[in-house]
């Protein structure tokens, strides 16, 4: 019984970073994906069904989602130095 409450207990702890981790990351989404690297255009960001989606998406995957935003933020910046030393 008590091996089920600390499974609980880390679940939730998991599932409540990966929410955290979705509301502070919401306007900055475009950066977790091997998409687009500008937000889009046009639509209103504060969309209940995309913060929702976004909620849903990050509580699950937020490891994958913070690596994938490492991996982007290195590579922002190897390219804007590159682009610096040849212009």
């Amino acid at each position: 019984m008590d091996t089920m409450n600390t499974f609980h207990t880390y679940l939730l702890f998991f599932v409540a970073i990966g929410v955290l981790f979705g509301l502070l990351t919401y306007t900055n989404r475009h950066l977790f994906s091997e998409g687009p690297t500008r937000p889009a255009d046009g639509g209103d960001p504060g969309l209940l069904e995309g913060r929702l989606y976004w909620l849903a998406l990050s509580s699950c995957l937020w490891p994958v989602l913070t690596m994938a935003g490492i991996y982007a933020a290195c590579k922002g910046k190897f390219t804007r130095d590159k682009i610096s030393r040849i212009g």
